[in-house]
């Protein structure tokens, strides 16, 4: 059992949840906004990539035995941000099964069918209906890419239980795959002042709770400890640190 949330995770949860009853209930305040990452933050992806890995696994058993049997070893606490790292951990460094790996990886990662396989991280779905019922829109706001996940990120949301297909809702995913996600987001969230006032910003990545503190000041900016790209920068002053999205 994982040990109960530190009381500043319970802290700002429950600021924000506080924060966005008191604007709806002023009539003349724009309505509050919450806004929220996907992979890394509400969703834990690591078994999307074991899944792949544990396929791969499947398709060479016959001809590369060895190679199977280093991803068996796999299990999800060991999958990394960088699958190169991931490999390299389970004994695969050659460049060429490296390399084969990566492009069987990266066809089906950025794919609508591998979403299946994501788990919400502990409180997510409670969390983001709590904050849907207390009346905050809510913008989930990721570096998925419509053309290759937008039908797998809808019916992920669905199958867990997020609001989504409702007024005060909107799910924002970048054009293209090749736009990278800082800028998307660094472009993406001035505009978020459309919708409300953002009251609430949860991220995975240091640059994009950075920009989310710059830009929304008042907001209460949390950074979900789970994975980051190597090299991040450190979180600014005043972003809040949180493991996942419970309460109890």
């Amino acid at each position: 059992m994982r040990p109960p949330p530190l009381p500043q995770q319970i802290d700002v949860l429950q600021r924000v949840l506080e924060r966005i009853a008191t604007l709806h209930e002023d009539p003349e305040r724009r309505p509050p906004l919450v806004v929220l990452d996907l992979d890394g933050t509400l969703y834990d992806n690591r078994q999307r990539t074991l899944q792949i890995l544990f396929e791969y696994a499947e398709d060479v058993r016959a001809e590369y035995a060895d190679v199977a049997e280093c991803l068996d070893t796999l299990e999800v606490e060991g999958i990394r941000y960088l699958l190169s790292t991931t490999l390299k951990d389970c004994g695969l460094t050659h460049v060429d099964v490296v390399r084969d790996i990566t492009h069987w990886w990266q066809e089906r990662f950025f794919s609508d069918e591998y979403l299946a396989y994501d788990v919400p991280n502990d409180g997510a779905p409670e969390f983001v209906n709590a904050c849907f019922e207390s009346g905050a829109s809510i913008v989930y706001l990721t570096g998925r890419d419509v053309p290759g996940m937008l039908l797998g990120t809808v019916a992920s949301l669905r199958d867990h239980g997020f609001p989504l297909g409702v007024a005060g809702v909107e799910l924002v995913l970048k054009p293209d795959a090749t736009l990278p996600d800082e800028a998307f987001k660094r472009s993406a969230l001035p505009t978020l002042t459309r919708v409300g006032d953002v009251v609430g910003f949860f991220d995975n990545e240091p640059a994009n709770c950075n920009i989310a503190r710059q830009m929304f000041p008042d907001a209460d900016v949390a950074l979900l400890e789970t994975q980051k790209v190597p090299g991040a920068p450190e979180s600014a002053e005043g972003v809040h640190h949180i493991i996942d999205f419970r309460l109890l």
